[in-house]
């Protein structure tokens, strides 16, 4: 049994590496190819959780499950929120034979499926990046875009003027592009061509009425029935694509939301994104189509991942 730690994940899974390997992994999923249940998620006290999620990348594929906790007060206390576990087991013996760190996986494998949706959905100049949220995964996703699209300036939003600002400053200064903190979403939002909503909002922080026609949005943030990030205007207003039908139809908050109101059917789901990376259905169709890519996450892009770190150590 082999173990690989947080400092391994996270020196050689590089965007690089994760991109392709996600973006492989989504046109599998779409395909019918891997073999996956929904996630099961454990309410715990304070808004924390733990999820199980099952999954194999094929009948012959290596197989495994993913054990991960979710406790979002850990950010201010310097800790990663998500903690736990993927679990790898051999195709050929059925022995488990590698346990890797899930938090850095899910930190990495997370905003490299947003830059896969990314390169698939936004316009080609695309390259003003809004991120709302300040937290683990706005580092990740500002790295993780920068690779697909050549960034012209960053805007951030968040609650806290002093995180939010610092950490403006942190990642301009990393990636060599000007960064803007703002105290207000509308004016973060107001140039933006790729907008990411990374928060752990109950309530829509973004409205489709602040939106311009040509952006595309990665829904982030909300990861399980209940908690929404935009409110159903946006929802209505965007070609909705899934990282996963199944998965979006019954954790997709926004989603479920904006069906609960009456607002929209099923088929608002036009497609999931390895549909869209595989040709079979048309991502955008104009330059002013505003395009949303719902991210719930999936096991399929932790196993690819983490059987990709253990094969090259084998």
């Amino acid at each position: 049994m082999r173990l690989i730690d947080r400092e391994e994940v996270a020196a050689r899974l590089t965007y690089d590496v994760a991109i392709p390997i996600v973006r492989e992994a989504m046109i599998a999923l779409s395909a019918g190819t891997t073999r996956q249940h929904l996630r099961s998620i454990i309410p715990l006290a304070e808004g924390r959780m733990f999820g199980i999620m099952p999954g194999a990348l094929g009948e012959t594929a290596p197989f495994g499950a993913k054990l991960i906790s979710v406790f979002p007060d850990n950010f201010a206390k310097g800790v990663q929120s998500h903690q736990g576990v993927v679990v790898l087991f051999d195709p050929e013996s059925g022995a488990p034979v590698c346990v890797v760190h899930a938090g850095e996986i899910t930190a990495i494998r997370t905003a490299a499926a947003s830059a896969v949706a990314t390169d698939a959905l936004a316009r080609r100049e695309a390259s003003r990046l809004t991120l709302l949220g300040y937290g683990e995964q706005a580092a990740t996703h500002a790295r993780a875009i920068s690779k697909i699209r050549t960034l012209s300036a960053i805007a951030v939003w968040g609650r806290d003027a002093a995180r939010r600002d610092a950490f403006a400053a942190s990642i301009g200064a990393e990636l060599g592009v000007p960064a803007q903190a703002h105290d207000e979403v509308e004016p973060a939002v107001a140039q933006a061509d790729i907008i990411c909503t990374l928060t752990p909002s109950a309530e829509p922080i973004l409205k489709g009425a602040w939106v311009a026609p040509g952006t595309h949005l990665n829904l982030v943030g909300s990861s399980y029935a209940g908690p929404v990030e935009v409110d159903n205007d946006l929802v209505v207003a965007a070609r909705f694509i899934a990282d996963n039908r199944e998965g979006v139809l019954h954790q997709g908050a926004e989603f479920l939301s904006a069906k609960a109101a009456g607002l929209i059917g099923d088929d608002h789901i036009v497609a999931e994104i390895g549909e869209v990376l595989s040709g079979r259905i048309v991502g955008r169709r104009s330059a002013d189509e505003i395009t949303a890519y719902k991210s719930l996450g999936h096991v399929v892009q932790d196993l690819a991942t983490a059987w990709a770190l253990y094969a090259q150590r084998r």
